[in-house]
């Protein structure tokens, strides 16, 4: 048995997460939306919930005020996205997204890279994340890319999720 699978064999009900998927774009459907698809098949074959699954407009505005409303909600442990973290100039939900996260999670950006890289090569380059803690809530944003957003929620948002929403969440501190 793998690691990963001893994990999720181990993990009960306090471990399940409600995570909050966001496809940023301004030409895809649901239908055609493969990365989103990879993330939500990446929670959901880990035990885990999916609270919502939204497709919204690629804007710098539109995005900050998505991600604040999640991280506002009960019901939502964590936040991903993809989309919009590119280097052309439309791209902004790092610029968008930035401005909202409390802690920084630069182990994960460079863990990210360094996986991403086995898979894509040097076009990783051009591949920008971010990974941080907002009001208490884990934000990842990811490139809209079907193999690099497989790579970082099976390879480390997922496995990392309950331990993330646990210890960021501000009702469960102690000092």
């Amino acid at each position: 048995m793998s690691e990963q699978s001893e994990r999720d064999a181990a993990a009960d009900d306090t471990d399940r997460i409600g995570a909050a998927v966001v496809t940023i774009t301004s030409t895809l459907s649901l239908e055609d939306d493969v990365a989103g698809d990879a993330v939500v098949a990446a929670f959901e074959d880990a035990g885990h919930g999916i609270t919502t699954r939204e497709l919204i407009e690629r804007n710098y505005d539109n995005v900050q005020a998505k991600v604040s409303r999640l991280i506002d909600r009960g019901d939502v442990d964590i936040v991903v996205t993809t989309g919009g973290t590119g280097v052309e100039p439309s791209d902004a939900t790092l610029e968008a997204v930035g401005p909202l996260i409390d802690k920084d999670l630069p182990a994960f950006v460079d863990l990210f890279h360094a996986l991403a890289y086995d898979e894509i090569g040097i076009s990783v380059v051009s591949s920008r994340a971010l990974g941080g803690i907002a009001d208490g809530v884990p934000v990842f944003c990811l490139p809209n890319d079907r193999a690099t957003v497989r790579i970082a929620c099976e390879e480390i948002i997922v496995p990392e999720a309950p331990r993330l929403a646990t210890l960021a969440d501000d009702e469960t501190d102690e000092e």
